[in-house]
């Protein structure tokens, strides 16, 4: 998986477009928007910016292009959520968990829940 470069608020918008419909062309982006749709030039400035960091590709269709996804949103949001947890965790998951713990976001027995998940998958991999 390559680096996950940071998405501003609107073009992680867009790209929920692009993983729930596939390749569009900018007019057919603009059409999925409700009203009151966003101006064709903002929504192809945004798309632009997404393919220069690399998460739309396009094909060419005469004179226009059509874009499509090229990181699934699995791997943005794997990407971003380690992102996070070095950024504001100091790469630790322990911390992450911690913190959930703390603020009550997470129960005692969710956590057993997942010491017992992680067990398994445990058990799974060393007998292989």
């Amino acid at each position: 998986m390559q680096s996950i470069k940071e998405l501003t608020a609107k073009e992680e918008e867009v790209m929920q477009y692009f993983w729930e419909y596939g390749p569009l062309f900018v007019k057919e982006l603009v059409e999925k928007y409700p009203d009151p749709k966003p101006h064709f030039n903002t929504l192809s400035t945004y798309v632009r910016s997404l393919e220069e960091k690399g998460y739309l590709s396009h094909t060419t269709f005469g004179t226009t292009y059509r874009y499509f996804v090229v990181i699934s949103k699995e791997d943005y949001r794997k990407g971003n959520l380690k992102s996070v947890i070095k950024k504001y965790f100091d790469n630790s998951y322990l911390s992450v968990v911690s913190s959930l713990i703390k603020d009550d976001n997470i129960s005692v027995d969710e956590v057993r829940k997942l010491l017992d998940e992680v067990e398994k998958l445990s058990s799974k991999t060393s007998k292989k």
